[in-house]
């Protein structure tokens, strides 16, 4: 998918209430989810212990951290939308955001989006921006929400 490229808060404004675009597909292993255990010091067996998550999960496999799935919507997201001219982006906060499911190891996640909300605030641009994450083929997302970034144009 080639990415949406912006120039001006005109042309992002002129995207309001479309889809922006999806990302490609992620494969959510056992050493990412390690690392983020590491990372971040959870080190909660239903994502490291392989093979206590066999026996004793219900899913029959280690899952993603929920804050794992989050943390890769900078990732993800960078390969929707380019945006020229700007200073600095800001992440400004989280919205509605809901786990679905979780991710089990193995699976393969995208991210899909849609301007919700698009404001000037004195020369910053404020976007609201509807996400989900998807997991490929499951009918609930993984996660979704709003997430609100802060573009400072030049």
């Amino acid at each position: 998918m080639n990415k949406l490229v912006i120039n001006s808060y005109e042309e992002f404004a002129a995207h309001l209430g479309e889809e922006l675009g999806v990302s490609d597909w992620l494969l959510i292993d056992q050493e990412r989810i390690n690392l983020f255990a590491d990372a971040t010091l959870d080190h909660q067996w239903i994502h490291i212990d392989v093979a206590r998550a066999q026996q004793e999960s219900q899913f029959h496999s280690t899952i993603a951290h929920g804050y794992l799935t989050l943390s890769l919507l900078p990732h993800l997201w960078e390969q929707i939308i380019e945006v020229h001219n700007i200073k600095m982006l800001v992440n400004y906060g989280m919205d509605k955001m809901r786990f679905g499911q979780p991710v089990v190891t193995g699976s393969r996640v995208r991210l899909a989006t849609k301007l919700h909300a698009i404001s000037n605030l004195r020369g910053i641009c404020k976007t609201e921006i509807e996400f989900k994450i998807e997991i490929e083929g499951q009918r609930k997302p993984a996660l979704e929400g709003i997430a609100t970034f802060l573009y400072y144009f030049e």
